[in-house]
């Protein structure tokens, strides 16, 4: 009988243990109290959380990327001309981070990072440029070995004046880095060598997108066929077909059709695990999130907007079970909770709110 219990308590911990996650968070540091990534505890279940761990000192860490084997994270240190790349040995039990060294971004106020086995990428978004950066095995980071710089501008004056690389995105099968270019509204796609040295990556395409639109962040549907691109200044939604290495445009639609005259501000983009869902998030004068039902054809259908419960949202994540999904509002320094219905892709606010200075990035890794 005694063992019997014994067990009993022992599925109940190793259950209750798998329903808890890691979430790391990177912040902005420059504008309110912040020290740099955190880590929290999360319920996946309950929506309870819990500071775990946190940096110390680290400047605007805003995007970071966790390796597959959960050994080590990177981060972005947006800080204009003196912007570096961080590594970070990740202890995932106590979410404990120790800084290893950094490195030059290979230009100014990288905003978003990416990892494989060999190498770190970086976009560099005033800067205009791609840092690719090899791994070392105590996971620390060698000087860039290919900086790639774009050149061009586009019809928004204010903010097209140059380049601006505002995101790297592996391709599903790791055959090529796709990089948007707000500055010059161009999708450009590099064929991928991970032991290439200084040609790393070597161009092969850039699809044109519309004029002044301002492509800035994109994913692939679960299966390849499609790719999803958000651009920033007009809030227009992307679908490109994604046959034989080429792109094509397929459908066009706007995140926030009810936004007649207003600002917008589009910024995260993200599929529903089970790929039925697709959400994206913008700021400006709307700080919404819109939720598409996704076609068998690549085709999109807009069936909720809701607020974000705060000014500013930037990354977004849904939850490893797919009930929940997790908004950084980065201007009312709030992670806004919301339940998300698996049939519907509806989103409701929980009232629970992660009160944080200026969250950007949002990650979930297991806690072990």
């Amino acid at each position: 009988m005694k063992l019997i219990k014994a067990l009993a308590l022992f599925a109940v911990t190793v259950a209750s243990a798998q329903d808890n996650y890691n979430l790391v968070v990177g912040t902005y540091t420059n504008a309110c109290q912040s020290k740099g990534i955190y880590v929290y505890d999360f319920n996946v279940n309950t929506l309870d959380f819990k500071l775990k761990s946190n940096t110390e000192g680290v400047i605007n860490p805003s995007y970071l990327t966790v390796t597959k084997d959960k050994k080590n994270i990177y981060s972005v240190n947006e800080d204009g001309a003196k912007s570096t790349v961080s590594a970070f040995k990740y202890t995932p039990t106590t979410g404990k981070l120790d800084f290893i060294n950094k490195k030059d971004s290979g230009g100014a106020d990288p905003c978003y990072i990416i990892n494989d086995d060999k190498n770190v990428i970086v976009a560099n978004y005033s800067g205009g440029t791609i840092g690719v950066f090899e791994r070392k095995a105590d996971g620390s980071l060698n000087d860039a070995k290919q900086v790639i710089k774009h050149s061009g501008t586009g019809p928004d004056k204010s903010r097209q004046e140059g380049p601006h690389v505002h995101m790297v995105y592996f391709s599903p099968d790791n055959k090529y880095v796709f990089a948007n270019d707000l500055g010059t509204d161009k999708l450009y796609m590099y064929s991928y060598n991970p032991n290439g040295g200084a040609k790393t990556l070597v161009f092969k395409d850039a699809f044109t997108l519309k004029a002044g639109s301002g492509p800035r962040h994109l994913v692939f549907n679960p299966n390849g066929t499609f790719v999803h691109v958000l651009q920033e200044l007009d809030g227009t939604l992307t679908t490109l077909d994604y046959t034989n290495d080429k792109l094509t445009n397929v459908q066009e639609v706007n995140v926030t059709p009810n936004l007649l005259n207003g600002k917008h501000g589009a910024a995260d983009i993200h599929f529903s695990n089970d790929g039925k869902f697709l959400y994206a998030t913008n700021r400006g004068d709307a700080n919404t999130i819109a939720v598409y039902r996704v076609h068998a054809n690549g085709l999109l259908s807009l069936v909720q907007q809701i607020s974000t419960q705060g000014s500013g949202p930037r990354n977004f994540i849904i939850g490893p079970n797919d009930a929940f999904v997790l908004v950084a509002n980065q201007n009312t320094n709030n992670i806004a909770i919301f339940k998300r219905d698996k049939t519907t892709g509806f989103l409701s606010y929980t009232g629970k709110k992660i009160e944080l200075c200026q969250p950007v990035c949002l990650v979930f890794t297991p806690n072990k």
